[in-house]
């Protein structure tokens, strides 16, 4: 442990946190592709578009992050989403007609996909810490479960949120505020919580020193069981808030929904800089890696040197890059 606290100082020398500078500098590069490669790129129309399309996957690699330096790993994340929003959506159509009010059935809904990505993230932390299974299995397993509960709960189809609900939500994904529509700022206002809570708290401090050494970090009095469980946690909240944000956007649900989201969230992480081992990282490391995913896709749909279907192969050789430049640095 003792190591990798001086690695994170040696990253920190001169004021300077090389951890978040390096994956945004790499950002930028990508931004002056995409502006060489077409104009169009740097208009705020599309800006907001790629930021828009990075919440989903930034708000839960948030949450990723967490679990992540803590030595843990989530893979059933997609199909939480899938199963939260499915859920969701049957819960706000029991509630048309039984409640008069738009506004409070949207809330209700929400409050419903809250509790229900709490108690998600708390059975993957709870199998893990009480259950002594490896994460791996654990979310390998119930991202299974969620997948098939939702296609069992839509028939094999896709669930439908009432066309009169859809109007009364549709603001949340395509409102906005001073311009800036509202899934930028709900994705900002997560960032900047888990940045405090991770970086500026005892909690936070206890999850690096987790993933730095689980053993040392027992010995040295701290919770194991207790901070691993409220990662998984945090987790399973961020993927609420994300499908807060995602099902005004659609309307729908199925099966089908959020599949390869575990995998991206953990690509934004890994980009941005975390360790896939645990013990050292950087939430706004992840955001970083999060737009920078979303700009791939983005410069690839607007020029035809690569096609957009081999958008993940990109993705794919920049993960394995990225690793291999952290493998460099220890």
């Amino acid at each position: 442990m003792q190591q990798r606290l001086e690695a994170g100082a040696d990253r920190r020398r001169n004021g300077v946190n090389w951890q978040v500078l390096t994956p945004l500098v790499g950002l930028i590069a990508l931004f002056v592709l995409g502006t060489i490669i077409n104009p169009v790129f740097l208009s705020p129309i599309n800006l907001f578009n790629v930021l828009t399309r990075a919440c989903f996957i930034g708000i839960i690699a948030v949450g990723a992050t967490f679990v992540i330096i803590a030595g843990g790993i989530d893979l059933s994340v997609g199909s939480m989403a899938a199963l939260l929003a499915g859920v969701m959506i049957i819960g706000m159509n029991m509630l048309v007609g039984n409640v008069d009010s738009a506004l409070l059935t949207i809330l209700l809904g929400i409050l419903l996909a809250l509790l229900m990505g709490l108690a998600a993230g708390a059975l993957n932390g709870l199998a893990i810490t009480r259950g002594r299974i490896e994460p791996f299995i654990v979310t390998l397993g119930t991202l299974g479960i969620f997948r098939s509960v939702v296609t069992y709960l839509a028939d094999g189809g896709t669930l439908s949120l009432d066309f009169g609900l859809r109007g009364a939500y549709r603001p949340v994904y395509y409102g906005h505020f001073l311009g800036i529509p509202y899934p930028i700022l709900i994705f900002a206002a997560v960032a900047i919580v888990a940045s405090v809570v991770l970086h500026r708290t005892r909690f936070g401090r206890y999850v690096y020193a987790i993933g730095s050494n689980e053993q040392v970090a027992s010995y040295s009095a701290i919770d194991v069981r207790r901070i691993k469980t409220l990662t998984y946690v945090i987790q399973g909240l961020c993927v609420a808030l994300a499908v807060i944000v995602y099902v005004p956007r659609l309307g729908s649900a199925s099966g089908s929904t959020g599949i390869l989201w575990e995998l991206e969230a953990i690509a934004a992480v890994i980009i941005g800089g975390t360790a896939l081992k645990g013990g050292s990282g950087h939430v706004w490391g992840t955001v970083v890696g999060a737009v920078m995913l979303s700009t791939i896709g983005n410069v690839l749909n607007l020029t035809d040197v690569i096609s957009p279907y081999l958008n993940g192969a990109v993705q794919g050789v920049i993960i394995i890059v990225a690793v291999f430049l952290q493998r460099g640095r220890k």
